[in-house]
């Protein structure tokens, strides 16, 4: 097993869980097989995270543009959201993670909204570490989402334009109360943000992985994390 250190960890790793279909294409199964075993490594690398000591982990797990997709798989996922929310409370109060949500979450199913909430609110006051699920999330309609906001306050008078700071646009999108990320993987080998965080990996770290999702496990995530300590973050300088 890969061995990091733990005093120079990423304090946000945030993660493009890639190549779902993929794994299940591969192995001659629907698409909806590739997401369930999907989901298992969701489990492993949160349980991984919170065991050396990852302070905010970020997933990317349904983006504005997946509503596109058949009706059957968005039914599908949001099943296999919600179930996740339930089977993983226990192990989220007992390890204490807070659950966090970032994204367009108005527009998933009744159902799911309540139980996100319930859980976001259960889990509120745990302190050792964020997780957070990017859902119907884009970044280009979070950017938007910020300009609005903004435009509203100048509009109301509590702002001028002189005011808009990159400060204030951070205050004002999704992520707000989270650092940005350290760490950005991406699965399956695709070299592309794919709308996720435009604002926040301005000066992030990527590691890009030919790994599909449902096989990326503990020991890959640590080479990943290794991979970053090994890294001179300049942000712009020399």
């Amino acid at each position: 097993m890969t061995s990091i250190d733990p005093a120079n960890l990423p304090k946000h790793i945030a993660i493009i869980m890639d190549g779902n279909g993929r794994w299940a294409k591969k192995r001659l199964l629907n698409r909806i097989e590739g997401h369930k075993k999907g989901t298992d490594a969701v489990r492993n690398i949160v349980r991984a995270s919170r065991e050396i000591g990852i302070e905010y982990l970020t997933l990317y797990a349904f983006s504005e543009e997946n509503w596109k997709r058949p009706k059957s798989e968005v039914s599908a996922l949001m099943t296999l959201l919600k179930e996740f929310l339930i089977s993983e409370f226990s192990e989220m109060q007992e390890n204490g993670i807070r659950l966090n949500a970032i994204g367009r979450t108005e527009k998933l199913p009744e159902a799911v909204r309540k139980t996100l909430s319930e859980t976001i609110t259960k889990t509120s006051s745990n302190r050792d570490m964020v997780l957070t699920l990017a859902l119907s999330y884009g970044g280009r309609q979070e950017i938007a989402d910020s300009v609005k906001r903004i435009a509203f306050l100048i509009e109301k008078g509590d702002i001028s334009v002189n005011e808009v700071t990159e400060d204030l646009i951070s205050g004002c999108l999704y992520t707000a109360q989270i650092p940005d990320p350290d760490l950005l993987i991406r699965t399956s080998g695709e070299y592309r943000i794919s709308n996720f965080l435009l604002w926040q990996i301005a000066y992030t770290e990527l590691y890009i992985t030919p790994t599909l999702w449902p096989d990326f496990g503990k020991d890959e995530y640590l080479a990943a994390i290794a991979d970053f300590q090994g890294r001179e973050r300049r942000f712009g300088g020399t």
